[in-house]
């Protein structure tokens, strides 16, 4: 898939634009499965089925000025579908169903959204963006639910531990935060970053190690059962695009989008064992 030049759909579905996008600048990117969907800077959301040739659908959410499609998460529902949510920058957040490829929800808040994270049981929605406080929003209706606070200015990244009970949320105010759903009224941790806003936050599939990147040069790693204690970081030259853990947890992968430096770093779990 080549946004460099021109793309358009192989499919003919409601909704898609069938006279494609050219040049798309792809300002987030998420795979599950065989399912790729990118999100561009004009709003655009292109998705492409790893295991057929072509495109599958492509759509710009809105025409507004402010249209970066901010970030995608692709899950699968109690029944077993797949939707993915985008967070976008025109203070929306849009869910779409893959099987049938059709918008099926759509929330409007206050302020740009610059992230959302689902929860396991798929049953609430983490958003974060141009506002110091986080919202836990119900995942059918919208309605907000309650409302963190603790942060001094914007927020970048979410991410849910599967252990279902805990979050995290990372702030331009250089921290971390790690919060427990069953009580809300303070975080349970404030983890800080060196340098810069926290962009991007993971945890491992096992719940055992959170990840933290700032804009350029630093990841943090936490050991969670340490109760984030223990700490390594990854230190390194270059602009952060983003980070992955791989589903076995022994690989962590680091984007870096600088154009001199561009690259892939692949960091690799070292166990220590004991008999």
């Amino acid at each position: 898939m080549n946004v460099e030049g021109h793309i358009a759909p192989s499919e003919k579905h409601p909704g898609s634009l069938l006279e494609g996008f050219s040049q798309t600048q792809v300002s987030t990117l998420a795979v599950k499965d065989n399912l790729l969907v990118a999100g561009g800077f004009q709003g655009e959301l292109i998705c492409k089925n790893l295991d057929q040739e072509g495109i599958s659908f492509c759509c710009r959410t809105t025409y507004d000025d402010n249209a970066i499609t901010n970030a995608v998460e692709i899950f699968n529902t109690s029944s077993g579908a797949v939707h993915f949510i985008a967070s976008i920058n025109d203070s929306g957040v849009r869910e779409y169903d893959m099987e049938r490829y059709q918008l099926c929800k759509h929330f409007r808040f206050d302020w740009p959204v610059n992230h959302t994270s689902l929860s396991p049981d798929g049953k609430l929605v983490l958003v974060v963006g141009d506002d110091p406080d986080a919202l836990l929003i119900d995942a059918n209706s919208g309605k907000a639910i309650h409302s963190m606070k603790g942060h001094l200015d914007f927020s970048f990244a979410s991410a849910w531990s599967p252990d279902g009970r805990t979050f995290a949320t990372g702030n331009q105010d250089r921290t971390c935060r790690v919060w427990d759903a069953r009580n809300l009224s303070q975080s349970l941790h404030v983890l800080r970053g060196n340098l810069g806003a926290i962009r991007s936050i993971r945890y491992t599939s096992d719940g055992q190690f959170l990840s933290m990147a700032e804009p350029a040069d630093f990841v943090h790693i936490f050991d969670v059962k340490s109760d984030y204690n223990k700490r390594q970081e990854l230190d390194f030259f270059g602009e952060i695009s983003g980070m992955s853990f791989s589903p076995d947890t022994d690989t962590l992968f680091v984007g870096v989008w600088d154009r001199t430096y561009g690259s892939l770093l692949q960091y690799g779990r070292l166990y220590n064992y004991s008999y």
